[in-house]
């Protein structure tokens, strides 16, 4: 029994790694696309306009107010993986970008499409992955998750339609430009994400039931 609980802590860590590294690629591919960012990256956009700052210096600002949130009503969710989030997911979506630009310098309309759906996919994937390993998620992600789950307000998938949609309308009144990207991501992530969690994560960690 010992041994499994073992086996079972290290597949969290590997999943809360792999998972944070995915979705910091699908910035990445998000970025090089160019047809519409993610939800919190619209609202984060939004804010900064508003106040006529930089995207890098409201993310700490808004992540670290929905953190401190997330610590008073449910720190359950604040773990490693909400670290390693804060420092990889940068540096992955950097590198993502690097990579792209060197294979695609001028990428058509077929290739950044494809790139948009590795981001919405992916992201949803690696979302997916990284909540199963409950070993904490991003400030953000958590809000879905405590609405859903210790709430039970609607089920996680609605929730997290509902919270992404609320960020895309912030950064359409702020002057960010939604692109289709930023739409399907809206409105499909939240069911992606639970089938995800059903069908790949959840057998993975737990076992096929």
């Amino acid at each position: 029994m010992e041994k499994r609980e073992t086996s079972q802590t290290w597949k969290r860590i590997a999943m809360s790694f792999f998972g944070v590294i995915v979705t910091g690629f699908c910035v990445g591919a998000f970025q090089k696309a160019n047809l519409g960012a993610d939800p919190f990256t619209c609202f984060v956009t939004g804010i900064g306009n508003l106040f006529h700052s930089t995207y890098s210096t409201f993310y700490l600002i808004i992540t670290g107010i929905l953190l401190v949130g997330v610590f008073f009503v449910e720190k359950h969710y604040i773990g490693i993986a909400t670290v390693i989030n804060l420092f990889f997911t940068g540096m992955a979506a950097d590198l993502m970008r690097t990579i792209l630009d060197s294979l695609f310098p001028a990428p058509g309309m077929g290739a950044r499409v494809v790139m948009m759906l590795f981001g919405v996919f992916g992201t949803c994937f690696a979302a997916s992955v990284y909540f199963t390993a409950d070993l904490g998620v991003s400030a953000y992600d958590a809000w879905s998750l405590i609405a859903g789950n210790k709430y039970k307000i609607l089920p996680f998938r609605i929730c997290r339609i509902i919270t992404d949609s609320i960020c895309v309308l912030t950064g359409f009144l702020c002057h960010v430009t939604i692109g289709v990207g930023t739409v399907i991501t809206a409105l499909f992530m939240g069911p992606v994400i639970q089938w995800f969690n059903t069908n790949v994560s959840e057998p993975f960690l737990y076992g096929k039931k």
